[in-house]
């Protein structure tokens, strides 16, 4: 896709503060934190939304969980973090691109936003 923000991101044509990269994911700072500590992680693959995975995606959805662990202990988040995916407009996912929002430094409560 030759418009998607996060594939330019991911293809280096946008810079960013990267935190992770191997070979199936990419994890960055958020530019509007929402969090002190709010970093984006997406598949290499552009992949829309939540809402088209396949099973063929499973090996890959896995990974990106394994990769969010390890981006946590990385960054000392053991007090806990929270993992967010908007999936369509009405959700709220502005950039069509499946991303894993991975927040974290606040106490956040029980409510599904901090």
């Amino acid at each position: 896709m030759t418009d998607c923000i996060f594939c330019k991101i991911v293809n280096g044509e946008i810079p960013s503060n990267k935190v992770f990269e191997d070979e199936v994911s990419y994890a960055f700072r958020d530019i509007n934190p929402q969090a002190p500590v709010h970093i984006l992680i997406v598949p290499k693959k552009h992949v829309e939304s939540c809402a088209v995975l396949g099973a063929e995606d499973e090996a890959l959805v896995g990974k990106i969980f394994t990769n969010i662990a390890k981006i946590a202990k990385d960054e000392g988040l053991e007090k806990g973090f929270r993992v967010i995916s908007n999936s369509g407009d009405d959700a709220g996912q502005t950039v069509h691109h499946l991303h894993f929002h991975i927040l974290a430094g606040k106490a956040m409560g029980e409510g599904l936003v901090p």
